[in-house]
């Protein structure tokens, strides 16, 4: 009987230590204040990245014009030629051959025009001979002038000035009207094409006039930014129904070359935010790729809240959902507490708060 009033003793000991304890606990964790702050909304601008494609202001197929052996290439692979320039050319022996021939049949048909004139003029032949003499030298001489055209085919020249690719045909090869020889290309200006959604684009009309052609910078694909900004100057006219985009295509200078059709990159476009909800990032936290928040509400009880980030800035979220601009949220201490938790706390105004962030404190 002793020994069992001992054991009820000892047990009963134990558990006002363990209330005691989880009491002074409880104090201890409302004694603590945790800073808190709201969204601050307001109309700001974040630099949106667009997937790019790049292209020469002028890109084209350089093709063979007539049948025949490739005898001469003037040019090389990669270099820079300028309007006019001999580029290849095809044996012309068949061609200067033809040109002999209707030059030929040109002055055969001229004398005999010239002998019926003078049959004409003493009217020994009708009118009607001397028509049909001339529209024979008519067409003797549109043939000349087809052998000609033919012949100055086998020679090709460049139409612009630009950069060669590589060759498809090499010397000597038998090429046949309409083979491809090279590409060519004017990399003065390049065209970049990105796809912009139907809700920014939106935004960027409502923002933009008319006749503006605002400014955007290009990233290359080895994240450094083109040192030569580039200016929004066509818009496509339909939506493409598949994707929710339009085509956007900005031109950019390239005095230097350095960009080549075909490369990839992203467009950086400021878009405008109208009454934009921000908040700190580190007010944020991560579970299963998903963001979210403690929200203090009015018996300052935290709830954990799924947010969605709808763009990012240095220190800063912009929230499309998940939160009101009234709400509290916990700014610090956000891995000291849990779902449910009371909490007391210090509440800042979210310009300041904003204002004391590194981003903006430097």
């Amino acid at each position: 009987m002793k020994r069992m009033y001992m054991l009820m003793l000892m047990s009963w000991s134990v558990l006002c230590l363990s209330t005691s304890c989880s009491k002074h606990e409880e104090e201890k964790e409302e004694s603590v204040k945790f800073l808190v702050t709201s969204p601050l909304q307001k109309d700001t601008t974040i630099t949106k990245e667009y997937v790019s494609q790049i292209h020469s202001i002028q890109h084209i197929e350089v093709r063979a014009l007539e049948k025949g052996y490739l005898q001469k290439i003037f040019v090389d692979e990669g270099q820079q030629i300028e309007k006019g320039q001999l580029m290849f050319q095809i044996m012309p022996l068949l061609y200067q051959a033809e040109l002999k021939k209707a030059e030929a049949e040109a002055k055969f048909v001229n004398i005999e025009y010239q002998n019926t004139k003078k049959l004409a003029d003493g009217n020994i032949v009708s009118p009607n001979e001397l028509a049909l003499s001339q529209a024979k030298l008519e067409k003797a001489k549109a043939e000349v002038s087809l052998a000609q055209t033919h012949l100055g085919f086998t020679t090709i020249r460049a139409p612009f000035s630009g950069i060669m690719d590589h060759f498809q045909a090499r010397l000597g090869s038998l090429v046949d009207e309409g083979d491809l020889l090279t590409t060519l290309s004017d990399n003065s200006k390049m065209w970049v094409y990105y796809n912009v959604p139907e809700a920014e684009y939106l935004a960027y009309k409502s923002h933009v006039q008319a006749d503006a052609k605002p400014q955007v910078k290009l990233k290359m694909a080895n994240n450094e930014e083109f040192e030569y900004p580039g200016i929004v100057q066509t818009i496509e006219a339909d939506f493409n129904n598949e994707t929710g985009n339009i085509a956007f295509r900005a031109t950019f200078p390239n005095p230097k070359g350095l960009l080549r059709n075909g490369e990839t990159g992203s467009v950086l476009m400021t878009v405008p935010l109208k009454n934009a909800l921000i908040v700190p990032q580190k007010a944020t936290f991560e579970v299963l790729e998903k963001k979210f928040m403690y929200v203090v509400d009015s018996k300052n009880v935290v709830h954990q809240r799924e947010v969605t980030v709808g763009a990012e800035m240095p220190d800063l979220y912009i929230i499309t959902s998940g939160l009101k601009a009234g709400d509290k949220i916990m700014l610090e201490g956000i891995r000291k507490v849990k779902d449910g938790d009371k909490i007391r706390f210090e509440y800042q105004e979210p310009k300041s708060v904003i204002a004391h962030l590194k981003v903006y404190s430097e």
